[in-house]
Order: structure tokens, then C-alpha cells, then sequence
């Protein structure tokens, strides 16, 4: 039985087209079966992928070849994740019940409240080297690789053997009080061209430092923060994710790296870049509902170059927004979309003039650009100067990038800047990952855009998925300041956002072959979404085209059976020396809280493989590698 499936169509030219997308379209097949002890070898196809043909996500895009037949039920791989014996193979009996130890404590409110006074405890009662082991035997050993990247080879390549790949996670923090996190972020806040406009800024609220909330890992649950020094500190940082690079090219073949973009650069100046980002993006907006296009999705918007140029000229701008817009295309339909409209900002050194928005208090027109300064477009060069350098040297040790996602009011800088390094080094393969959080109201907007500008540029698209982990903090801050709390309402509607977008990027996958997802998700619901997608879309494992992620610790039941069954999965690997990964350690416990309250199924799982192997003699199982 086929699923088809009507999808919105991303322009206004594909409105209307209905969907046949999987007429001809061949089911996932594999002779893998789901306890299958051996993982198949995966075939690379990013350097052969077929070049992008005019169908959108929608439409079929892939015709079954000579004497080819569409697959029945038989045909697909369906991996079970109530096999324990296979789930846990990887693991002995000690391991197991360390993890149902440390879930257990982390489900505890008092423990988990007061987890940093009862480690301090802990080091002054045992001492620094008895506590470190014991914080290895439990902790640290069940969430954290080891402290560099000699001790982390061993886990890396026994899960290796068993399916499961690794994203490296540098994950050492500064060990800060609220107070000192608070005073970093608002001194770096200002900038000494900043100093000079004070009283002038009339900046959206939403981008303005707030010292309320300049402790960014304040309500923030598995993301490490960065708070800015100085330049050198930044070259530092990069220098340590350049370490984190060579250690992951030397220990997998097809690794990742996890770096965050506020480690590179100065956070306010990311603040104002995404003012100006989003600023424009609202002015396209504007300017769509007063040529009756609101109420769309954003790429379905249009604004026919005649009347936007009638509207500004009466508003009193001086740009020749016609003459530009039908001057960069050989064939100009007379209208633009947003990515036509963000192209602006692209060219802004030469034309200037073309870049204004309304300032609403004084009822006209003003440069977009005039609080750019010499000295933040400096900043943005250094930030990109890096992430170049981090580029350059993922290349050549064969390790992809991904990009960290951060707070709303940071983020559209952080995407655009990732979006610049992927126009560059996604040409052949995707090596640059960026990441887009799915509890956001506007996260399909983002997650179409991009893949559109991909589609027109002739780029690779990389994802990584996630649902969310700034919750707490972006709806204290909204509601503190008084803007739109961008948070989807509820976890229910935090899914389905997340399964829109995933079913976008699975049909241009389906349709193009030049994109890339990593599904990061401890949700099991989500993972059998997936994999039902991807063979009713005929899109196979061994493509390497969509990634599976958890992290290290955590959902061990998803992600070995998805390896074992010849699924590109990787867990999210930190390491770092013990005394310096206590900032993470004491978030995940955090986030434990949560997760295990709700996570009796994992429980019983570890429990019913504990049982399994002492009625049947194998309590003493080590994994065989």
C-alpha cells in the first residue's frame, strides 16, 4: 500500500501540484535483520550524488529502474527495540547496572537540587583523586568518553564495532557562579564603538543584553555555554576544537565534531547581527501583507517588484529596488520571494541605499545598517575567519562539522554565519551541520528556507534535528521583556513541528539526493517515524543520507539496534578531564530529572537484560569486538 502525502508547495509556481511521491518509488531492502550481529558496509554516496533536477518536496522524484518491482512488507527493515539482548550486547552486566544506579539518583529532586554542594562534599570528605574515580565509576563514566582524546579511543571504537559512530564534544566549562557568568556577559556587551552611541541605540528588546540573563546556562539542560574575554580567549577555544577535530579523524573514520558558535566570537555583536537579520525578514513580511500575502507560509510569499517599488519610493526611500532585483537575474518574473529579498544583505557594501527599514517612532525610513559598525563587521570577520580555519581542518581529517544551536535572540546570526561556511564547503559533501530546534514557531520557515536557498545554489543541505534545550530560559526572558515567547505551546505541538520538518527534508532527500538530516531524538516515536518514511520514500541506510543521534549514556536501546541494523546512529561523545566536565555533569543531572521520571521503559529494558543473563549463566558477559 503506497502513502501519499499533499505537501504546501514552497513557491508560488509549484502551487497547486499534487503529490505522487511514491508511484514509482522502490521500498528500503536490505537482507539485515534486526538481530543481525554485524553492521553492512556502508557505501558513501555524497561524492556521486545526482545532480538536482526542478521537483520540489511533493512530488516523485525517483522512477523504479528495468524489471524493478515496488517492495511489499517483507522488504523493509524493521528494527525492534524491545530486544535487549541485542540492544545491550555492547555493554556487560557491571555496565548495566551502573546505568540503572545513576538513572535512578537522577530522578531524585533532592539529589539532583543539591548535586553541586554533594559533590563539594564529596571532594573535601574523599580528596580530589578518590573522588575523580569514584565520579568515573558512576557519573562521569556513564555520560562522559575520558578526559582526552587518547583515553576516549577505547569506548569510540568498541561502539564503532557494534553499529554506533561518535559526535566529539570538547564539553570543559568554566565553573562560574550566576554572579561572575551575569558580569562577563554584560561587559562584553558593549563594544568601544557601542560606548560612544550610548542613549542612541533603539534597538528591538528582544536583542538588547540583559543582565537578568546574562548567565546563558542559567534553565539550560545538555548545551554546554561560552562567555566572552577576549579575542585570544576565542583563538583558544578554537584551538581546542581543532584538538577535538584530529581526535575524532583519528579515532572513527566518518566522525563528527560538535562545535558552538559563541566560543568564537563576541555574543552581543551575534545579538545585533541577528537584529538586523531579523528585522529585514519582518520588512519582507510587511511588505507581503500590504500586497495581500499574508497569512502564508514564507517561501509562498511574493512581492511584485512594480508595486514594492511605488511603495518605498512613496515612503521616501531612494534605492532602485526594480532596477536591482530584475538586473541580477537573466529572467526576472517581475516578483521576488525572501531568499531573492535576503540577497540584499549578501551585497550590502554596494548598495547601501537599498537597505532600510521603517523606524515606527519616527514614521520613515532609515539604513538598516547605520549601528554596523567598522568594528562588528571586523568581529564577524574574525568569527568567520575561524570557522573557516575549523573548516578547512575537518576537511582534511575527513570529520564533519555541527554546528550548535543557541538562544532565539543569538540564533539567526548563528544560522547565517553557518550558512555562509556551508555555501563554501558543502559544494562536494556536506561537511558543515547546522541545527535547527524544532520547539520553535518559526522552526519550518527556517528549515524550508534553507533547503530552498540549497536547491537554488547548488549546495549540499545539512541538518541536525533537535527539539529544543533553552526552553525555561527563552520563556523567562520573554515574558521578562515583553516580546513573543517563540516556543511552540506545548510538547505535543513541539513534535509535530519536529515531524514537518523531518518529513521536508526526507522528501528533498527523496527527490534530489542533495541533502542531509541527523535525526538527534530520544523519542522512540520519532525514530519509527523515520524509519517508516524512509522506506516509503525507498531511501536507503547505507545512502548515508539520514543520521540517527542520542547521546552518550542515554537511550542505548535506540541507538544499537538502529546501528546493528545498518543505520548510520551516533552518539553525542563529551569528554574532558573530570574536574572541568562537573558544570556538564551536574546540567545532565538536571536533565535526567526529567527524562527518567519518564523513562520507566529503559529501566525495565536494563532490568530485563540483568535477569536475562542471570538465569542464563551469563552475568559475567564481556562484549566480544
Amino acid at each position: 500500500m503506497f502513502y501519499v502525502k499533499t505537501a504546501s508547495a514552497p513557491t508560488r509556481a509549484w502551487t497547486g501540484i499534487l503529490v505522487k511521491r511514491l508511484l514509482f518509488t522502490r521500498r528500503l531492502r536490505s537482507t539485515v535483520t534486526p538481530t543481525s550481529a554485524t553492521r553492512p558496509q556502508q557505501e558513501d554516496d555524497v561524492r556521486t550524488s545526482a545532480p538536482a533536477r526542478s521537483q520540489r518536496p511533493g512530488q516523485s522524484g525517483r522512477e523504479d529502474g528495468p524489471g524493478s518491482s515496488p517492495g511489499t512488507a517483507a522488504d523493509e527493515i524493521s528494527v525492534d527495540f524491545e530486544q535487549t539482548r541485542e540492544a545491550y550486547k555492547s555493554k556487560d552486566s557491571l555496565e548495566l547496572l551502573r546505568s540503572l544506579v545513576v538513572f535512578k539518583l537522577c530522578s531524585s529532586d533532592f539529589l539532583v537540587d543539591q548535586n553541586k554542594e554533594i559533590m563539594d562534599l564529596g571532594k573535601k570528605i574523599m580528596g580530589q583523586r578518590a573522588f575523580d574515580q569514584f565520579m568515573k565509576m558512576t557519573f562521569y563514566g556513564q555520560f562522559v568518553a575520558g578526559e582526552d582524546h587518547r583515553t576516549i579511543r577505547p569506548l569510540i571504537q568498541k561502539n564503532q564495532a557494534f553499529g554506533v559512530g561518535s559526535v566529539l564534544d570538547y564539553s570543559v566549562e568554566e565553573d562560574i557562579s550566576q554572579e561572575e557568568a551575569e558580569q562577563k556577559e554584560m561587559d562584553s556587551s558593549v563594544s568601544a564603538a557601542e560606548k560612544e552611541r550610548i542613549g542612541e541605540d533603539q534597538r528591538q528588546r528582544k536583542y538588547d543584553a540583559r543582565e537578568q540573563f546574562g548567565d546563558r546556562h542559567g534553565g539550560v539542560t545538555g548545551a554546554r555555554s561560552y562567555f566572552y574575554a577576549d579575542e585570544a580567549k576565542c583563538d583558544q577555544h578554537m584551538e581546542t576544537f581543532l584538538k577535538c577535530i584530529k581526535a575524532s579523524g583519528g579515532s572513527s573514520t566518518d566522525g563528527f565534531s560538535a562545535i558552538k558558535m559563541t566560543a568564537l566570537g563576541r555574543p552581543p555583536f551575534l545579538l545585533q547581527f541577528s537584529e538586523v537579520l531579523v528585522k529585514w525578514r519582518r520588512f519582507f513580511t510587511f511588505l507581503a501583507s500590504q500586497q495581500g500575502e499574508d497569512g502564508m507560509e514564507a517561501l509562498e510569499q511574493r512581492l511584485e517588484l512594480t508595486q514594492l517599488q511605488e511603495f518605498l519610493t512613496k515612503l521616501g526611500a531612494k534605492g532602485d529596488f526594480y532596477g536591482w532585483f530584475t538586473g541580477r537575474k537573466e529572467e526576472s518574473s517581475g516578483s521576488i520571494d525572501v531568499l531573492d529579498w535576503n540577497s540584499l544583505i549578501d551585497d550590502r557594501t554596494k548598495i547601501s541605499d537599498l537597505l532600510v527599514v521603517p523606524n515606527v517612532e519616527l514614521g520613515e525610513l532609515e539604513p538598516l545598517l547605520k549601528k554596523f559598525t567598522v568594528e562588528e563587521q571586523e568581529q564577524m570577520k574574525r568569527m568567520l575567519q575561524r570557522m573557516d580555519i575549523l573548516a578547512k581542518h575537518a576537511l582534511q581529517n575527513g570529520v564533519r562539522l555541527m554546528v550548535d544551536a543557541e538562544q532565539t535572540y543569538l540564533q539567526p546570526a548563528i544560522s547565517r554565519l553557518t550558512l555562509e561556511m556551508q555555501r563554501i564547503y558543502n559544494r562536494e559533501k556536506p561537511v558543515i551541520f547546522n541545527t535547527y530546534q524544532c520547539y520553535l514557531k518559526e522552526a519550518y520557515d527556517n528549515v524550508t528556507m534553507d533547503v530552498e536557498l540549497s536547491r537554488r545554489e547548488g549546495w549540499h543541505f545539512a541538518a541536525k534535528l533537535v527539539r529544543g534545550a533553552y526552553m525555561y530560559q527563552e520563556r523567562d526572558r520573554a515574558e521578562y521583556i515583553g516580546y513573543e515567547d517563540p516556543i511552540n505551546p506545548d510538547y505535543e505541538s513541539t513534535n509535530r513541528m519536529y515531524h514537518r520538518c523531518l518529513d521536508y527534508i526526507l522528501d528533498e532527500i527523496a527527490l534530489h539526493r542533495n541533502a542531509n538530516v541527523m535525526v538527534a531524538s530520544h523519542n522512540e516515536d520519532t525514530v519509527k517515524h523515520t524509519l517508516r518514511r524512509m522506506n516509503e520514500l525507498g531511501l536507503f541506510p547505507t545512502e548515508n543520507k539520514v543520521y540517527f543521534g542520542q547521546l552518550l549514556g542515554m537511550c542505548d536501546q535506540i541507538s544499537f539496534p538502529l546501528g546493528q541494523a545498518g543505520f548510520p546512529v551516533y552518539k553525542y561523545v563529551p569528554y574532558g578531564p573530570v574536574n572541568e566536565v562537573m558544570p556538564y555533569l551536574s546540567r545532565r543531572a538536571q536533565e535526567n530529572r526529567g527524562f527518567m521520571k519518564g523513562a520507566q521503559k529503559e529501566r525495565e529494558l536494563l532490568w530485563k537484560e540483568l535477569k536475562r543473563r542471570l538465569a542464563s549463566g551469563e552475568l559475567l558477559y564481556r562484549p566480544v569486538y
